[in-house]
């Protein structure tokens, strides 16, 4: 820019000139550096809309990026969890040939239990929530659930029906063989620890049929070579529709066996019984006189049928247990089948029975026939209460209804055969089943519950029949025999009734104090019905009535007197015997009195039925009543009182049949002739005071020297 200094010239310029030079060159200046800015502002504008370009770009790049990246790791999982699904759907080859076989082989049966283990774990990782629901519904899964479900049928039906065959073969091996069972002159104790061996080789393989949700449960049977191993059940296991089938073949095959067993033990243990048999009907047994028959010792039939239970209450019992374990039943509070030591224990659940093979089973007299209650344990109040909602409690109890059904005849032979032999031995049996009775409590023991309470109640009605048939003796007894004297069956009562005292054991006691109930009713009834019937023939004989009844009450009393002090039921009776005794005394003896001092006793009778209307005073001035008559009286009836308290000694004698009840009777007669003569002296004391009588001392005197 060109500028002028006004100094340049010499030519003088004014000031106003100079200033105005200036504005313009400011102004110029001015115009110059608003252009610049004007510039500087589109400059700086373009800039701004270049730079909101640049950050939308930026933005733009960094979503997109964003998004890749989600993508990516989308992708990544994806794939990750297609590789776990295509894992699920590898069908390891180890598992083809047992899935898909055409035949079952014994001896893999470990590789069929780890294949059905990979099948279940297969059908499981396929189900929602073990699959996200997003892969459930793919037609990829739907296509190998399918597929899947195709293999578990063919397997399931295919390990069904080895199973079923490997039942029956492994029961028809044992009954086709003999020294599995009881020989002619050998007791066999049953030995199942060979069949429950095989048995838990396929215990896994079952377990893996069965419906169940569990978690890390350990099961005894499922510990055959892993006894320390968990097995993991899963609620989606192959089919427990299956189980009904097999626990129908197992229960059918294995309740063959056992009614052999059953069978042929019976039969043994009654062939090498040795005992005489005594008659049933006691009444004419002991008419007979020889009582040898039944004083013989029968104690081998209650032997014998206690070693029946001591054998197969306990294996019952196992087997009960160990088939609710084998077949998967759920059932709270169920124990596990015992050892031989009695324990519980899983590991050794194999050797519950004997470990030696002894031929005879005599050397099992040593066990402990108290010890009931093998197989089972208590069950808590709050196990028992699930088990009674427990759906697998009713049918485990159809399934061990049709395992033990039948065996039950053998155990019925037994006790028909001992009420045979001895009808009192019903007695100890009743003992020694209640004992068996009380003492199963588990689930599985139900059916050996039912088996034993049957067995009560048939033995209670062998034994009522003994006592209804001992009635009718009684009742054909009575109607055949000339009533005088000592019925027999009385004195036979009290032998029978001794007997059944020493074959008391257990709980029979209420079984004995019933019989005797019945026993003792009908001799009672009888005797009532004597007396009805004394009174239809009192127009003949009635003098012999009482004496009929109190010889027989007496011979009651003095037969039982012993079993009356330690058996409360008989004392009852005992007490009422004792009643009727003195009943009939009284009466029988009274009309001995008034036979000999008839006049004197009526003359007394007189006088106290006349004291109930008019005064004492007043009595000696009644017709009859005078004091003449009763010097009469005395005269008639006491002149040789002496002779007529001999002559009612011979009438008590004479009549009498029992002389052991003599000296009691007469004493009785003294007795009650001195209190009637007592009471007639104080009448005449207070009605004559002025008459003279013997008095009660010179009576005594006179009793007491004859």
């Amino acid at each position: 820019m060109l500028m002028f200094t006004p100094f340049s010239n010499t030519l003088l310029i004014s000031p106003k000139l100079i200033v105005i030079f200036l504005v313009v060159q400011v102004l110029q200046g001015l115009e110059v550096a608003t252009n610049c800015v004007d510039d500087m502002d589109e400059w700086l504008g373009i800039f701004n809309v270049k730079l909101r370009h640049m950050r939308e770009d930026i933005q733009s790049i960094e979503t997109r990026n964003n998004k890749l990246e989600v993508q990516s790791v989308n992708n990544k999982a994806l794939i990750a969890e297609l590789d776990k699904l295509v894992e699920r759907f590898r069908f390891p080859s180890e598992y083809a040939s047992c899935l898909t076989g055409s035949q079952f082989d014994e001896a893999s049966v470990p590789q069929y239990v780890e294949a059905c283990e990979w099948l279940t774990n297969a059908l499981h990782g396929l189900e929602v929530p073990n699959l996200d629901s997003t892969f459930a519904n793919i037609r990829a899964v739907r296509e190998k659930r399918a597929e899947l479900g195709i293999l578990k049928a063919t397997f399931v039906r295919k390990a069904s029906e080895f199973l079923r065959i490997c039942f029956a073969t492994l029961v028809d091996f044992m009954i086709n063989d003999k020294n599995y069972f009881s020989q002619r002159g050998q007791l066999k104790k049953p030995d199942h620890a060979d069949l429950r061996y095989k048995c838990r080789t396929y215990a896994r393989l079952l377990q893996h049929l069965k419906v169940k949700m569990q978690i890390k449960s350990k099961s005894p049977l499922l510990c055959l070579s892993h006894s320390n191993n968990f097995v993991t059940a899963h609620s989606q296991i192959l089919d427990g529709n299956c189980l009904g089938p097999l626990r129908k073949a197992y229960c059918s095959s294995l309740n063959s066996l056992l009614r052999r067993e059953a069978h042929e033990f019976a039969n043994e243990l009654r062939a090498s019984t040795k005992v005489s048999k005594t008659p049933n009907t006691w009444l004419e047994t002991f008419t007979s006189g020889n009582q040898s028959a039944n004083n013989a010792d029968t104690s081998a039939v209650s032997d014998a049928y206690a070693k029946m239970l001591t054998i197969f209450v306990p294996l019952l019992v196992d087997e009960s247990s160990f088939f609710a374990h084998f077949m998967c039943f759920d059932v709270p509070g169920l124990a596990p089948p015992r050892d031989e030591s009695g324990s519980y224990d899983a590991d050794d659940a194999d050797d519950d029975d004997d470990d030696d093979d002894d031929e005879d089973a005599d050397d099992d007299d040593d066990d402990d026939t108290n010890n009931v209650d093998q197989g089972s344990r208590p069950v808590h109040d709050n196990d028992s209460k699930a088990g009674k909602n427990s759906p697998d409690l009713l049918a485990l109890n159809e399934a061990l209804q049709d395992l033990l059904d039948g065996i039950q005849e053998d155990f019925y032979v037994l006790v028909d055969w001992a009420y045979k032999i001895d009808p009192l031995r019903c007695i100890s049996l009743h003992g020694v089943t209640e004992r068996y009775l009380s003492g199963q409590k588990s689930d599985a023991a139900r059916f050996v519950r039912v088996l034993l309470g049957d067995l009560e109640s048939k033995i209670s009605m062998q034994f009522s029949r003994f006592v209804d048939e001992a009635c009718h003796q009684i009742e054909r007894s009575e109607r055949n025999a000339r009533q005088t004297g000592v019925l027999p069956y009385i004195p036979r009562f009290a032998t029978l009734a001794t007997r059944m005292e020493q074959y008391i054991q257990g709980q029979s006691r209420d079984l004995v104090d019933l019989a005797y109930t019945k026993f003792v009713s009908p001799v009672l009834s009888l005797v009532s019905i004597m007396f009805v019937t004394l009174e239809r023939l009192s127009q003949v004989e009635p003098k012999y009535a009482e004496i009929f009844l109190l010889e027989n009450y007496a011979a009651f009393q003095n037969s039982l007197y012993d079993l009356a002090n330690v058996v409360p039921t008989l004392a009852k009776f005992y007490h009422q015997a004792s009643e009727a005794y003195e009943q009939a005394c009284q009466r029988h003896l009274s009309m001995i009195i008034y036979f000999q001092f008839e006049r004197l006793f009526q003359f007394a009778k007189k006088i106290e039925d006349l004291m109930f209307t008019i005064s004492p005073e007043e009595i000696p001035f009644q017709l009859g009543l005078s004091k003449m008559d009763l010097r009469k009286t005395l005269k008639s009836s006491l002149t040789g009182v002496d002779k007529s308290i001999a002559a009612m000694y011979k009438k008590l004698q004479k009549n009498l049949t029992c002389e052991e009840l003599l000296p009691s009777l007469w004493d009785k007669c003294k007795k009650e002739f001195l209190d009637k003569y007592d009471s007639f002296a104080q009448l005449c004391a207070k009605i004559y005071p002025t008459e003279t009588i013997p008095s009660v001392t010179e009576m005594r005197d006179l009793l007491a020297s004859m």
